[in-house]
């Protein structure tokens, strides 16, 4: 993987403060389609499990079906296209990059494993929750 350069200022104390609040699990949207999940019939899955490739957000082992919970900012979701950052575009060019080549490598791994990988994005789960665990329940009963 390409290395970031280095990481700019923060422009004030609130940046700051907001950028360290940002979780990398157990998300609002995370929670959200696990509770959805659970509520249509389909509880025992893994969160966060280490011992699938890439520790997918939710994952049911002995289906074999992965599932990421995208944020749409940090991953750079296809649906709804965020805009970026207007100063220090080299920086956040090159993490956005980065984060999206790990999320391409992850979910190859978990296919080349025999997963079955669905992506779900954040303004998914905002936009429809119903319509998006369903996209997940489909893979479920594919197995």
């Amino acid at each position: 993987m390409t290395p970031l350069p280095p990481a700019p200022p923060p422009s004030n104390p609130s940046v700051t403060k907001s950028m360290k609040g940002n979780k990398s699990e157990n998300t609002t949207p995370e929670l959200k389609l696990r509770a959805e999940l659970r509520r249509r019939g389909h509880p025992g899955y893994r969160v966060h499990w280490r011992k699938a490739p890439g520790r997918p957000d939710v994952c049911y082992p002995g289906r074999k079906v992965a599932v990421f919970v995208n944020g749409c900012f940090w991953h750079r979701c296809p649906i709804c296209r965020p805009s970026s950052p207007k100063t220090h575009r080299e920086y956040w060019d090159a993490k956005f990059d980065r984060n999206v080549e790990r999320d391409r490598e992850k979910a190859e791994e978990l296919r080349k494993s025999g997963w079955k990988v669905v992506t779900v994005w954040e303004c998914e789960i905002d936009g429809d929750l119903h319509a998006t665990a369903t996209r997940v329940i489909v893979e479920l009963d594919n197995e």
